[in-house]
């Protein structure tokens, strides 16, 4: 069944819409592509973190991580690790599959003002900021300091790093950010480390082994709510030693912050700790490499928000995440998010609808603004196409007026039928029959004077 002219007539005009339009759609479609490409807005669905010992405050928190964003869609696998320092060297290491990681402030063996060792290649690490506070906790053997300590220190209390020449001291396992924390603060004193009876135990077996009298002191870095940190401030014949000069750390070192532990905050009721002490505490940041994809720094900025937020010890609510204290150059995402909290449209919409959005209409704008000056010539292309379609056969009709006075008047007559067959099969819009009317007079006109002709 022939469709009604009407409706041939509107599919001959998109027909013919379409195909004038057709360059300009390529090159809008193609430059979609190439900037989807360019732009990558889709990021990994999943990510590779590390985090430290098992049951350690740096595996609790990766837990949390990976239940919240698991709601995004995003899987974070967990790697366990000795610490701070290992996970340092997986992130430098380009065949490890590590993505990010927890970092202690002053943990790696770089220096401050120094690049990463693979910064030269253009990896490199970037920071997503400070998480919250890992004190520096140095307890003693009250007996230790009788024994080791001078006559002239009356109260035999640990004052200075100094006095710990010839002490047994344990400062944490190789893979964990404290021996290298320890070593600068070390140099910082200008403390010889020969001089004194390292050992590099794992925290709880050094627990044990201070318990029992075989170390003097033990250090390491923890929040104030572990297990072990508690246990040592209640437990008869230990010291916590007094960081005195903290607010100078603070001053010398980027990435830590002079603390206060209240009096009685351990336990109001028994007074511990029976006077205020100063820590020392660098900060737990984020690190992550610099080719990691930016929506997924915005999105693991976002959830630490969530996870280190809250109050606690020795941080007011809203004080973390923070960009301050970071050895490492700030992400430019996690730049973004601390100076306007998360992009708009993520308040809103389902994270990877915001993303796209988000990465691709600068580039969309972008594209449509050129496009549309180039759109102005479609019409013309359009109309050029339909009206083609009728005044190519006024060349015929010249010809044949042309060839009157030379050929017989039968021959061009048939030519002229056969004009008029094909003009008869011709569809044009609506809009243009008005043209196919005048040719198919004009064909008439032609053959009236062909006709009278002797």
């Amino acid at each position: 069944m022939p469709l009604p002219r009407f409706l041939r007539s509107a599919l001959l005009s998109i027909r013919e819409m379409i195909v004038a339009a057709g360059p300009l759609v390529f090159v809008g479609i193609a430059a979609v592509v190439v900037a989807y490409q360019m732009l990558d807005p889709t990021p990994p669905t999943r990510v590779v973190l590390a985090t430290g010992p098992e049951q350690s405050a740096y595996a609790e928190f990766g837990k949390r991580y990976a239940e919240l964003l698991r709601v995004h869609g995003i899987t974070v696998a967990l790697k366990h690790t000795q610490g701070a320092a290992e996970n340092l060297a997986l992130l430098r290491n380009a065949d490890s599959g590590i993505d990010l990681a927890f970092v202690q402030g002053g943990s790696g063996d770089v220096k401050p003002g120094d690049e990463e060792p693979d910064a030269a290649q253009g990896s490199g690490l970037v920071s997503l900021g400070s998480l919250f506070y890992e004190p520096v906790w140095l307890f003693y053997r009250d007996d230790a300091a009788r024994r080791r300590l001078p006559a002239s220190n009356k109260t035999r209390t640990l004052d200075a790093l100094s006095q710990l020449a010839g002490w047994k001291l344990n400062v944490g396992e190789a893979g964990s950010g404290v021996p290298n924390l320890m070593a600068r603060i070390f140099e910082a004193n200008g403390i010889d480390a020969a001089t004194i009876q390292l050992s590099r135990q794992a925290t709880t077996p050094a627990v044990v082994a201070l318990l029992a009298g075989e170390l003097d002191a033990l250090v390491f870095a923890s929040a104030p709510e572990s297990a072990m940190v508690q246990m040592l401030l209640r437990t008869p014949g230990m010291r916590l030693f007094d960081f005195a000069q903290a607010e100078a750390y603070s001053r010398r070192f980027s990435f830590m912050s002079a603390v206060t532990l209240p009096r009685g905050v351990v336990d109001l009721a028994a007074d511990v700790p029976a006077r205020d002490l100063r820590l020392v505490a660098p900060t737990a940041t984020l690190v992550a490499r610099r080719t990691m994809h930016p929506a997924l720094i915005q999105l693991f900025v976002q959830t630490a928000q969530g996870v280190h937020g809250g109050p606690g010890w020795f941080q007011r609510k809203g004080d973390f995440p923070s960009p301050a204290n970071t050895e490492r150059p700030l992400a430019k995402e996690a730049e973004r998010f601390y100076r306007g909290g998360p992009p708009f449209l993520q308040r809103y919409l389902p994270f990877w609808l915001a993303n796209l959005i988000d990465r691709m209409w600068l580039v969309l704008i972008s594209i449509v603004a050129v496009l549309i000056p180039l759109a102005r010539v479609v019409p013309p292309i359009y109309e050029h196409r339909i009206r083609s379609r009728i005044f190519r056969w006024y060349g015929q009709l010249r010809e044949i007026e042309d060839d009157q006075p030379r050929k017989p008047a039968e021959e061009l007559l048939k030519r002229l039928d056969e004009i008029d067959r094909h003009v008869g099969r011709i569809h044009v819009p609506l809009s243009y029959a008005d043209e196919l009317y005048s040719l198919r007079g004009h064909i008439q006109l032609v053959r009236r004077r062909l006709s009278s002709s002797p």
